[in-house]
């Protein structure tokens, strides 16, 4: 178990040296466990986070419909705030299963990335 959890930091240090959102285009980040998935935006220059989503309320669905549904409200408090474009951290995950599901989500609810 060691091994996989200094590769998970590996991944996502190597992400984040890549990545840096600003106020025009902030950092979209994902933060998931077990049972739930959290979805931020967040501005790297000030250290704010502009919106947030998570699927604490959402109790219907699988985890990857659930996953889609937090992306596609993470986008509306995202365009409420006048913000279309951002930047996708993965967080280290692989863009596979609920990871993917959100970035899609998101995406069909109106942000580019």
């Amino acid at each position: 178990m060691e091994i996989k959890a200094k590769r998970y930091k590996q991944r996502k240090a190597r992400v984040r040296s890549r990545v840096e959102g600003t106020m025009e285009r902030p950092r979209f980040t994902v933060y998931k466990s077990k049972i739930y998935i959290y979805g931020q935006l967040i501005d790297d220059t000030k250290g704010k986070t502009l919106a947030s989503a998570s699927d604490l309320k959402v109790k219907t669905g699988k985890k990857v419909e659930r996953a889609g549904v937090v992306g596609e409200e993470l986008a509306k408090k995202a365009l409420a705030k006048k913000i279309k474009k951002v930047i996708f951290d993965r967080n280290g995950y692989k863009y596979h299963g609920r990871v993917k599901a959100l970035a899609e989500g998101a995406r069909k609810g109106g942000l580019e990335f």
